[in-house]
């Protein structure tokens, strides 16, 4: 979506900075889940491990790597899944869609996104909206 400046008189307002820095928080999220995938593995290999785990680490015990790992990418899953809730559940699929790979609303429409493009671009705002507060 290219962003449209939004008056200070919406209830969803972010500036157009807060709201690239969100974007591109947001965007992150496919890495965030492959990561605890590789994290969850059973048969993990320890190159993959290296991968997703802190570098720079002060951490020698490799289990609690993983563990600070597991922790900071699921704090961060959780967060965009927490906003969501704010969302219409019926839309909230397409909103996480839309937020963390891009893609635009015709794309969404001829997938299922069961609103018209004014509703769910107010989904959207009020997820970026919910996201700029709960990450201060």
């Amino acid at each position: 979506m290219a962003h449209v400046e939004l008056s200070e008189r919406n209830p969803y307002y972010i500036s157009k900075h807060r709201y690239y820095e969100l974007k591109h928080f947001c965007l992150q999220y496919p890495e965030w889940e492959e990561a605890m995938a590789i994290l969850n593995g059973w048969k993990s290999r320890p190159e993959e491990l290296q991968t997703v785990t802190m570098r720079g680490s002060r951490v020698s015990n490799p289990t609690e790597q993983v563990g600070i790992a597991r922790a900071f990418f699921a704090k961060r899953i959780d967060l965009v899944k927490h906003c969501l809730d704010e969302v219409e559940p019926a839309v909230a699929p397409f909103v996480l869609k839309g937020a963390t790979e891009c893609v635009p609303y015709d794309i969404l429409r001829i997938q299922g996104c069961p609103c018209c493009r004014e509703s769910y671009y107010e989904q959207y705002r009020k997820f970026f909206w919910v996201l700029s507060i709960e990450r201060g």
